[in-house]
């Protein structure tokens, strides 16, 4: 059950949100101006590569790793494979987890590692690896770490993490004010100005390779998102471990995410951090209202476009590690036919939701299909998005529809990302089996 007075209880919402997940969304704009200043100062701005790599391979823990892999590849458009080394291990523990380059990698492949800890053991093996191979090295993790002094010794390009500027805070405890997004002058990113002027210098001309060492420069200290190692990358994580990783593959050809892009990208999210923020009302509120219109529902994300469909897995992956709820991912036009038979069988929604014959203490709600609509640009003569609508009409199932506002794929990435995250932690937060 959703306790809906609490989605318009800030002070509420605040006391129940013990891991920060609102003030991480929130402050997912700062995180990328930091980001961006990381990179910079690591180096990014100076590479000098002699064309694109072969083959992008990704390779992290958890959503850090999927995520970021599922992202890169919906944001270059095919221009070059982006693959995911899975980990394998007995368990999701960090320390029992382990990577493998595969059979083909060399010299002309590129290796990212992405992770919020960066003390997993069988990441350092994994860069050995990949130093052996020959292959080009760059790494996003906390700088005080193994990783890192792994990625030094390979002659890799370390970028330390841009941490949450209340990470310094007991992770677990929350320690936050009851306004998300009160900005602290003296925070990472806080500065825009002074942030603008150093990311729009990201890309300099001065030579320099993949192999470039990092430059030294205050670091954050591993492990200040326990849960994050093999879990979801919550929200503002997934920003800092990808925001470094857009300027590298922007440098590369791979993805046009200049450092000016990726600061509009950051307006974006401070947009959306305003329009889904705890104190705005669900009325007018399209995250809190998607998460109450989710609640006893088991949502079909239908998407159209690399982008949303990316976005899709990534709101079905969060649904289901914060609020417990488990949902279906498919992309138009193949989910017409994929889910057509949910929609009359018994998670059918032209049953009446509200059976006045149901006892409401002995009897449990029954479970309805939603239909949630992700998609990027206006809906053309060849969507699927008409004919989706008027299936969810003609057997009278509910439907929710984002699409985000113009904008380059890069921005409307980052407000479907962000609205499904808002949604995700709204619905957890309110959810009183969860809670």
């Amino acid at each position: 059950m959703l306790d809906e007075s609490l989605l318009d209880a800030p002070e509420a919402l605040a006391r129940a949100d013990s891991r920060g997940l609102l003030r991480g969304a929130a402050e997912s704009g700062a995180r990328i101006r930091t980001a961006a200043r990381h990179a910079t100062e690591a180096g990014i701005g100076d590479l000098k590569p002699d064309g694109r790599p072969r083959a992008v391979m990704v390779a992290g823990p958890g959503a850090a790793g999927t995520c970021t892999a599922d992202l890169l590849g919906a944001l270059s458009g095919g221009n070059c494979p982006v693959s995911l080394i899975g980990p394998t291990g007995v368990a999701p523990a960090p320390g029992a987890l382990r990577w493998t380059l595969p059979g083909w990698a060399g010299p002309l492949d590129l290796l990212v590692v992405a992770t919020p800890d960066g003390t997993e053991p069988g990441l350092p093996r994994l860069v050995e690896q990949a130093y052996r191979r020959g292959c080009a090295i760059v790494a996003v993790a906390p700088g005080q770490s193994p990783l890192a002094d792994a990625v030094a010794q390979a002659r890799g390009l370390m970028v330390p993490l841009a941490a949450a500027s209340y990470a310094s805070a007991p992770y677990a405890t929350g320690g936050y004010s009851t306004d998300p997004y009160r900005r602290d002058p003296h925070a990472p990113g806080a500065d825009e100005d002074d942030d603008t002027a150093r990311a729009e210098g990201a890309l300099g001309d001065a030579p320099g390779s993949y192999g470039t060492p990092s430059v030294p420069h205050p670091v954050e200290p591993p492990g200040t998102a326990p849960d994050e190692m093999t879990g979801p990358a919550l929200p503002g994580t997934l920003w800092a471990l990808l925001t470094p990783l857009l300027l590298l593959v922007d440098r590369i050809g791979l993805v046009s995410a200049s450092p000016a892009a990726l600061l509009q990208v950051a307006d974006r999210l401070d947009q959306v951090a305003e329009r889904c923020g705890p104190a705005i009302a669900t009325y007018t509120n399209p995250a809190k209202t998607l998460a109450a219109e989710l609640a006893g529902a088991l949502p079909l994300l239908w998407t159209e476009g690399p982008v949303a469909a990316a976005t899709g897995r990534r709101f079905a992956r969060l649904l289901a590690s914060l609020a417990g709820r488990p949902a279906l991912v498919a992309e138009l036009p193949g989910a017409l036919a994929a889910h057509g038979a949910m929609l009359t069988g018994a998670f059918a929604g032209g049953a009446d939701p509200d059976d006045f014959f149901r006892d409401r203490v002995e009897e449990a709600e029954s479970l309805r299909a939603r239909i949630v609509l992700l998609h990027e640009e206006p809906v053309g003569p060849v969507s699927a998005v008409p004919t989706a609508r008027e299936l969810a009409l003609a057997h009278d199932t509910a439907f929710s529809e984002l699409e985000p506002a113009e904008g380059t794929p890069l921005e409307s990435a980052a407000e479907l990302l962000a609205i499904t995250d808002f949604a995700a932690v709204y619905l957890a937060l309110a959810s009183a089996d969860r809670t």
